[in-house]
């Protein structure tokens, strides 16, 4: 036994013990540092560096194509309309050289009538257009007023 306790206090056993603490440190520590290293490789990185920069590259002109998409389907339908709108006036056009539409609408919106027979025309009191005193305009201040008729002048303008 003697020789068991002589060994453990010797320098040489303390320095084997001490090594080996330490490489089971330095063994330790490697392989935490393994285990939080990122597996971002530099090829990795520079693949992702490159998507990057394409989609930047493509960003504006991808914009640019679904805007000029967007602006050619808006003029298509204002095209529709517009050609639409000149089948009516064609319609319109052809019933006016009709003598007998011509003379109807006359009659109508003139309020023209044939010699011998008697014109009528039918108030609606409904339909009647209310006075400035129902409005409310005696009640309100001169200024509202004054306002008001600058807002219908500029309406009429346009």
């Amino acid at each position: 036994m003697a020789v068991k306790d002589r060994d453990r206090f010797s320098t040489a056993t303390r320095l084997r013990l001490l090594g080996e603490q330490t490489a089971a440190r330095v063994y330790r520590s490697q392989t935490k540092r393994q285990a939080r290293r990122s597996r971002l490789t530099g090829r990795a990185a520079l693949l992702a560096l490159v998507l990057c920069s394409l989609i930047v590259a493509l960003a504006y002109p991808m914009r640019q194509y679904v805007s000029q998409r967007a602006e050619i389907a808006d003029l298509q339908r204002q095209r529709e309309q517009a050609r639409e709108r000149v089948e009516q006036l064609r319609d319109l056009k052809a019933r006016w050289q009709d003598d007998a539409y011509a003379e109807q609408q006359i009659r109508r919106r003139l309020h023209y009538v044939k010699p011998g027979e008697t014109g009528y025309v039918v108030v609606d009191p409904g339909a009647a257009r209310p006075s400035r005193a129902d409005l409310g305009a005696a009640h309100r201040p001169w200024y509202a007023n004054v306002w008001d008729g600058v807002d219908k002048s500029d309406a009429s303008d346009q």
